[in-house]
């Protein structure tokens, strides 16, 4: 399992990839790989959005995740997890969040990552303030799934 929350922009595609390959213990026993990517849209709520500012609480943040993640390895029996999660200045078409799920069949994969994802969007402390036009605003609530 691995969690990373980077100020800097990220290749959701190549993160996997680097992932995958990469493992001190190599994924071996998988079946399925599913893989989530959150790009910033450039409107919300029937207006124009030039940038935003996503926020953390550095260390809880990362323990949410963690423990998110922790409850769907076991939950769906899963082989591994990633989490890549952007913070600060994000402009519309860059990734924010990455989600990729490796499990022995796909069932597991499509339900443990989506759990995964849709804890992140509703639980997780993270803060999002808009930028329009003619102002900020700090985001509300989150889009339905």
């Amino acid at each position: 399992m691995q969690i990373e929350i980077r100020q800097e922009t990220f290749d959701p595609w190549q993160e996997l990839v680097v992932y995958q390959n990469h493992q001190t213990h190599p994924l071996s026993g998988f079946g399925a790989t599913t893989a989530f990517v959150g790009t910033m849209r450039d409107f919300n709520e029937d207006e124009t959005v030039s940038e935003m500012v996503l926020e953390h609480y550095p260390g809880m943040t990362e323990k949410h995740l963690e423990s998110i993640c922790e409850t769907a390895l076991k939950e769906w029996r899963l082989i591994d997890v990633l989490v890549v999660h952007r913070v600060g200045i994000v402009t519309p078409g860059e990734p924010i969040v990455l989600v990729a799920v490796w499990s022995a069949h796909r069932k597991q994969a499509y339900e443990a990552n989506r759990f995964i994802m849709e804890d992140l969007k509703s639980k997780a402390p993270f803060w999002k303030k808009e930028q329009l036009s003619h102002e900020q605003r700090w985001v509300k609530s989150n889009t339905p799934g």
